[in-house]
């Protein structure tokens, strides 16, 4: 299997070589030439630092965290964050935050306010009534953002619609085979369905499972991969147009202790252009932590599989996205906690950032963690 090429700091360094003892540094450059053979798709990036909140930190009483979703707002210059509070500590909600970055770092962070999302009644989220999980700002002015669902309580995944105040807009339609079955012939797994979620710049919109629908086979393990849906969604309309395969990768890392705690999945994707994709793989191993990888994924050639009942018992050629691994946070020396977003955004010149962010999932030994990389070049 062909490795990545990095340049760090003027050097190139095999991906799978980088010594335990290196870490990256404020200022230093990551760099994946060609991935996909593709120069077009080459990605620049510069370090510009790490920081994070504490798993206790609030905001008027309530708990900040569980943050899974994020995006940049360019008219205000302001970020977008959804928690993934299934209104169980509070009302599920998201908020508007103030990142100031800086060629020397992530220099603050301010929550500005905080959004209710709400029912066509006008009413907060019953408890446990939605699982969060991504946001995006639509070129329209609302906020796009989508639930897991419950398998267990016979919850659909969507695409949800609400105004800038929370309010409900609408719903897209769920696809064919996605509904949850309480004997799992079909539909969503519990706690693993529309995880990610990103605009193309056509506006059409593309919504990511975090593994597969229970007919398209078993989650990924240590020895295979599997295949999860991403659905080409029309957002006028809030219909699905088309669904690709996406090669979900082995577990990377096997537990370390007990209870044993172990899974890959797609946590997040983000729009480079109208057909290439970022894509976070987010890993745990019990005892060992957090695993992160960012492929660079096209659907350029993928098979339409929206008419496809299920990838294991189809007859059909079916050919999946093709990816390459573009950012392996670990081996950059990195430690990321639950990484579950990833945006564009502008630093305090300007410039065009990428903004990562992670779920702390209210515990004590995780916290929210925020990375920022200048953009040099990158697919537009």
């Amino acid at each position: 299997m062909k490795t990545n090429n990095w340049l760090v700091g003027g050097a190139m360094i095999l991906l799978l070589s980088v010594p335990s003892v290196w870490a990256l540094e404020v200022g230093e450059q990551v760099v994946s030439s060609c991935p996909l053979n593709d120069c077009d798709a080459t990605l620049s990036l510069t370090y510009l630092g790490e920081t994070s909140l504490s798993w206790d930190y609030s905001v008027d009483g309530i708990p900040f965290g569980g943050i899974s979703g994020l995006d940049f707002d360019p008219a205000t210059g302001h970020y977008i964050a959804l928690s993934d509070d299934r209104s169980e500590r509070a009302p599920a909600r998201f908020y508007e935050l103030a990142l100031e970055v800086t060629d020397e770092g992530i220099e603050d962070i301010s929550v500005l306010r905080t959004v209710n999302l709400k029912y066509k009644t006008g009413k907060s989220f019953y408890r446990r009534a939605v699982d969060p999980e991504s946001i995006r700002l639509g070129a329209d002015g609302n906020v796009y953002w989508t639930t897991e669902g419950s398998r267990v309580s016979g919850l659909p995944t969507q695409v949800k619609v609400a105004d800038r105040d929370g309010n409900f807009v609408r719903d897209f339609e769920q696809p064919d085979g996605f509904a949850p079955t309480s004997d799992r012939s079909s539909g969503i797994r519990e706690n693993m369905a529309f995880e990610g979620l990103t605009f193309l710049p056509s506006g059409n919109m593309i919504a990511a499972m975090e593994t597969a629908l229970y007919q398209d086979g078993g989650q990924a393990s240590l020895r295979h991969g599997t295949l999860s849906r991403f659905v080409r969604y029309e957002p006028t309309s809030g219909k699905p147009t088309a669904e690709y395969a996406y090669p979900v990768s082995a577990i990377p890392q096997r537990p370390l202790t007990s209870p044993v705690e172990n899974d890959n999945g797609v946590s997040e994707v983000l729009a480079l252009d109208e057909h290439r994709l970022l894509v976070i793989e987010r890993s745990i191993a019990s005892g060992f932590g957090f695993t992160i990888k960012v492929y660079l994924a096209d659907t350029n050639g993928a098979t339409d599989i929206s008419g496809i009942e299920s990838l294991t018992e189809s007859h059909n050629d079916i050919v999946a996205m093709r990816k390459q691994l573009v950012i392996d946070f670990r081996a950059l020396g990195l430690t990321p906690d639950n990484i579950e977003c990833v945006s564009f955004g502008r630093d305090s010149e300007g410039n065009e950032i990428l903004v990562f962010a992670s779920d702390d999932n209210f515990s004590a030994s995780q916290k929210t963690q925020f990375y920022a990389f200048r953009v040099n070049q990158r697919p537009h």
